[in-house]
């Protein structure tokens, strides 16, 4: 059975004053497949997410969601009502609503703080406000106010907000950054959970999260893809213990 790409990006770059941040990039992604994308600093991470949400358009190339949507043609607030969600490594919650509420404010259709919070809820919303938080561990944080949740109850609850807008693609940026092991390894879980249901590009610099989540991992360098594979191919190879490291792998014999 051929699989179906979620994502299509081909010979995609960018250009910013006269520094190419992406340069000539491919990169496909599976429905329902969760990918880590790694690389050094300045290897374009966040610009290759930027591209993505159209929050900056390439000079060059093809960026395509699903069969035939050319992103590239698309605002940022269209490619985010077709079902792209993305997550920036600082949580960004209503700290003074509780946790419920942020939920309830993302919902899928919601428009305005006003009628979210003034209108009667209704039974089908109010089981799915209810299903996201079991789904991010905070069912017992209902009625707390976000601004008092530790940094990782945060994460949580953003990611929560995102799939309260029922995306089909997540795109979280460093999402175990400032977490403790614990809280790390739970949101590994979260994150595994969440693919097949929802295709999940997490970018990350947590080796040890990048073992216990990624099935395939990509290497960025220079805003191309230098290698893909498992986690052992991709810590093993040449080219990429020569990036992170500045200089080649000593041998062994």
């Amino acid at each position: 059975m051929t699989k179906e790409f979620i994502l299509t990006v081909e010979g995609v770059t960018k250009t910013f004053d006269g520094f190419k941040a992406i340069s000539n990039l491919n990169f496909y992604l599976d429905t329902g497949e969760l990918r880590v994308i790694i690389g050094p600093n300045g290897a374009g991470k966040t610009s290759f997410l930027d591209l993505i949400t159209g929050r900056t358009k390439p000079d060059a190339g093809k960026i395509e969601f699903g069969k035939d949507t050319d992103l590239t043609r698309l605002n940022e607030y269209q490619i985010n009502r077709l079902g792209v969600g993305r997550k920036f490594q600082t949580p960004s919650v209503y700290i003074d609503h509780t946790v419920f509420e942020n939920i309830q404010l993302s919902l899928e259709g919601t428009r305005s703080v006003w009628s979210t919070l003034f209108s009667r809820i209704t039974t089908a919303q109010r089981e799915r406000i209810r299903e996201v938080l079991e789904t991010i561990g905070l069912g017992d944080k209902t009625c707390v106010k976000a601004g008092s949740l530790a940094h990782g109850q945060k994460q949580w609850l953003e990611i929560g907000m995102l799939l309260a807008q029922n995306p089909k693609l997540l795109l979280v940026d460093e999402p175990a950054a400032g977490m403790t092991d614990k809280e790390t390894h739970k949101t590994g879980e979260l994150l595994i959970s969440l693919a097949g249901k929802h295709s999940v590009v997490v970018i990350e610099h947590d080796m040890t999260f990048v073992r216990q989540i990624a099935r395939t991992v990509t290497v960025l360098h220079q805003g191309s893809v230098l290698c893909e594979g498992t986690v052992d191919q991709v810590q093993n190879d040449e080219r990429v213990i020569e990036v992170y490291l500045g200089r080649k792998k000593r041998d062994k014999s």
